[in-house]
């Protein structure tokens, strides 16, 4: 009676080991909560994320791709369940789909499918801890590096950094007019982009007080609404280090030319950007140099951060208006103002 007792017993533990085995390996399943993607930057970089919140951590994932499928890119995860995931999803303001799969009993395939080769993307898959502040539980993250704008070039020493851009007049504002028609609004929102295009290129954070032909504040506002409106622009980045407003020069006497920077006076930081920025336009146009000027211009005395304003060439000289109007001429302009904000972060 006793031995049969003692079996029992025994026979019971292992049901009991067995179930707490049992239960144990259920707890260590992952199950994906959630998938979605938005735009971010990391280390500098400009990334399309794709989150994918899983319920517990510690997993372990293999990433890849295989040679009949050269648009995808396939994560393998082990003792994961595709939980709340959808089958297939498309991922808002991308040709990006992610398709998950259960291929055998906790293996997870994620299927990451781009428009095109994976091979012409710099992604990086790693995961990330859960935030109780922020309710995010532990997550998956692709980060696949945004296309950098073609043509557009790069420079050294603004990566991290933050800078305001304001292209002068726009909208109902046209600005100077040139002895051919070209106005001054076109040739500085031209410059401006472009300048935009390197620096985000280069890892920078460019806010813009226009990115097209409009009035900042509104139509037929006063002067000051409109150019207060410019110098608010720069309060939407708390991150924000300094102003440059991009004009041309105009004129009464046609043969007035050449290139000119201007800081707000009593302001270093101030003039030594200014001082870069001509030195590189210089440089850059080959134009005469009317040097580097302190003036009381509204957008310099209002702002809260290091500003210079840069007269690319004056507009009303038919020689100047040309290459103002020339892409070309653009394009140096738009290096030459990314190389000097370049060096004035990076010669300090």
């Amino acid at each position: 009676m006793a031995n049969k007792i003692i079996r029992i017993c025994v026979l019971a533990m292992l049901c009991l080991c067995t179930l707490t085995a049992l239960c144990s390996a259920e707890q260590a399943v992952h199950e994906l909560q959630y998938v979605k993607a938005y735009d971010t930057k990391e280390d500098g970089r400009d990334v399309y994320r794709i989150e994918i919140g899983v319920s517990r951590d510690r997993l372990e994932y293999r990433a890849g791709t295989k040679a009949y499928l050269p648009n995808t890119l396939i994560l393998d995860l082990e003792d994961t369940i595709p939980g709340r995931l959808r089958h297939e999803t498309a991922l808002s303001g991308s040709a990006v789909k992610v398709k998950a799969q259960e291929v055998e009993l906790k293996h997870t395939r994620l299927q990451i499918n781009f428009k095109d080769a994976v091979e012409n993307h710099d992604y990086k898959v790693y995961t990330m801890e859960a935030n109780r502040k922020e309710r995010k539980p532990f997550r998956l993250i692709i980060d696949v590096e945004k296309e950098k704008k073609r043509g557009a070039g790069s420079t050294e020493g603004v990566k991290g950094h933050h800078v305001v851009l304001d292209a002068g007049h726009g909208g109902t504002d046209s600005g100077a007019v040139g002895p051919s028609g070209f106005t001054e609004k076109e040739a500085t929102l031209a410059v401006a982009q472009k300048v935009r295009d390197i620096l985000e290129n280069s890892g920078a954070t460019v806010l813009m007080t226009r990115d097209s032909d409009r009035d900042v504040y509104g139509p037929n506002a006063t002067d000051r609404q409109e150019l207060q409106a410019r110098v608010n622009v720069s309060y939407r980045d708390p991150d924000a280090e300094i102003f440059v407003s991009i004009h041309c020069n105009a004129f009464s006497s046609p043969s007035a030319n050449g290139t000119e920077t201007y800081y707000y006076p009593g302001s270093s930081q101030g003039y030594r950007l200014a001082s870069l920025l001509d030195e590189e336009l210089i440089k850059a146009g080959g134009l005469l140099d009317r040097g580097v000027k302190n003036a009381n211009f509204y957008v310099m005395r209002h702002s809260a951060i290091p500003a210079s304003l840069v007269e690319l060439a004056f507009i009303t000289n038919y020689r100047e208006e040309q290459l103002l109007a020339d892409e070309g001429f653009q394009n140096d302009m738009a290096m030459a103002i990314a190389r000097a904000i370049g060096r004035y972060f990076g010669e300090r």
